[in-house]
This record gives structure tokens, C-alpha cells and sequence, in this order.
């Protein structure tokens, strides 16, 4: 396993990223929304950090991510940005904040990376977001696209389940990645859909995907931190793999500790003054 160092390796940008598609290296993308968690990351060498409004469930202990507030997600987006060197680092621009309305969008970006510092945004959806994605990028804001399973409007499709299995479907989601990519997004995340559709996408565009439960065809991968660590049990989908068990790892050290906190073994005397 390669750790890398995050002082002796350049600042990853949206050229950088391009680059690596452009010589078939995957992109590796985690969420993280404070500190101490994104400095752990950062320093371990990841390309990507996404502050998701995922923030709303695995932090806060919302159903959905539709809760989060733009004022939480600039809270959020500056603890991690205090905390990376080295990856480019991504804010979801929160439910009601864009959608509808292109002035709200520009000014919802624009706080974004100016009070937090971020390096860019992500907003969900495909044409009927297009005057939004331009206006922001017009101010010079990089935007990354979504598409697919987009958690903002679980509501209108009422489940969780595979997006774009139907052909009118998976033509739009094509039809959207190409609009995204036109109107000058750097990335496009693609959750949850065919992974035949996902390469596709990945194919008849130019710019870096990145997949969640899209297969292995595209240019880099996602994960919701709190899942591939196990610190989330309860939330087991297919594409999901957890890389360890920290519930249970947690759970341990605070029995040990309540244990010896009763027992008087702790403090010793030794962690006495």
C-alpha cells in the first residue's frame, strides 16, 4: 500500500484531472466534512474530496440529504479546506439553492468558495439545471455535474433504486452528460445506473466520470466516507465495499474505556500529575 505524502506532491486541479483521463488514471474521490477526517484523507493521497450533502445523513441523522442548509455546507466545506493540501476539493451546492433560479445558483457558488475556500462545486441534474450550471460558470466557478441517481430529487422518483434503465432514460442521461460537458463542466459523478450506460458516458466524453455504483468503466470512483469505513452499518448497497469495520473498532475502545473509568484503572498513575 503507497501512502502519499501530501508535502511532496503537487495541488490536484481540473487540468490535472483532466490529464489523468487522458492517460487512462483512474480518479479516487472520498467525502469527508471536517478536519480531522479530511486531513487523514488528504494526506493519504487522495485525488478528490467531495464535502457532500451527504453531511445531512451521516452527520446530522437526516432521511435525506434535501435538510442541509447552504449555511451548514459552507461550515462543513471550511473545516475540510483547512485541513487539505494536496485535492481538489468539492462542495455540493445544497437542495433550494440553485435549482430554478440562476442569480440564486451564482450567489450560492459564490459564497461557497468564497467563505470556505473550496475549489469548486457539484449540483444534480441534467437540462433543466442548464441555465444555472452556465451562470455559475460564467463567474469562473468550476462545476462538476450529476446525474444519474440524484439524491436532491428522491422525492420525485420515490426510491432509491437503479436510475436510466429504460431507454428514454439512459438517451437523456447521455444527452445531459454531452450538455453538461458542453457548457463546460470539468467532471460529470454518476450514481447509481447501468454500468453499460456509465461506460458509454464515459466514452462520448472528454471530461473525467466518476461513478458510484456505475461500474468499472469510468474514469474514477466515489464513496460516502462513513460507508466504506463500516461506520455507517445500516446502509449496505451493492456497490458499496467496506474497507473496514470502525463501528466495531469505536464501539470496543468506549466499553474499554467506560470499563476502566468505573474499575478506577483509569487514570493510572502514570497519566497522573
Amino acid at each position: 500500500m503507497s501512502v502519499h505524502s501530501s508535502a511532496n506532491i503537487k495541488r490536484i486541479t481540473t487540468h490535472i484531472l483532466q490529464e489523468m483521463k487522458n492517460r487512462g488514471e483512474r480518479i479516487s474521490m472520498l467525502t469527508a466534512y471536517d478536519y480531522s477526517m479530511a486531513r487523514i484523507v488528504d494526506d493519504a493521497g487522495i485525488d478528490i474530496i467531495l464535502v457532500g450533502d451527504s453531511a445531512s445523513n451521516v452527520m446530522a441523522g437526516h432521511e435525506t440529504t434535501l435538510p442541509i442548509t447552504l449555511d451548514q455546507m459552507i461550515y462543513h466545506a471550511s473545516a475540510v479546506v483547512r485541513a487539505v493540501k494536496r485535492a481538489l476539493v468539492v462542495v455540493d451546492i445544497p437542495f433550494g439553492s440553485y435549482q430554478g433560479n440562476s442569480t440564486e445558483a451564482l450567489r450560492s457558488a459564490i459564497r461557497i468558495m468564497k467563505e470556505s475556500g473550496a475549489h469548486s462545486v457539484k449540483v444534480e441534474g441534467g437540462s433543466e439545471i442548464k441555465e444555472s450550471v452556465i451562470r455559475i460558470l460564467s463567474a469562473g466557478v468550476p462545476v462538476m455535474g450529476h446525474l444519474g441517481l440524484t439524491p436532491q430529487s428522491i422525492y420525485k422518483f420515490g426510491t432509491y433504486t437503479v436510475r436510466a434503465k429504460e431507454e428514454a432514460e439512459a438517451t437523456k442521461l447521455l444527452e445531459d452528460a454531452l450538455m453538461l460537458e458542453a457548457c463546460g463542466c470539468f467532471a460529470i459523478v454518476l450514481e447509481k445506473i447501468p454500468a453499460s450506460l456509465a461506460k458509454k458516458v464515459a466514452e462520448s466524453v472528454n471530461i473525467p466520470v466518476i461513478g458510484i455504483g456505475a461500474g468499472g468503466d469510468v474514469d474514477g470512483q466515489v464513496l460516502v466516507m462513513h460507508d466504506m469505513l463500516g461506520i455507517t452499518q445500516e446502509f449496505k448497497p451493492r456497490f458499496l465495499r467496506q474497507y473496514a469495520d470502525l463501528e466495531d473498532v469505536m464501539k470496543k475502545a468506549f466499553l474499554q474505556y467506560i470499563e476502566d473509568v468505573k474499575s478506577k484503572d483509569f487514570p493510572n498513575e502514570s497519566e497522573s500529575y
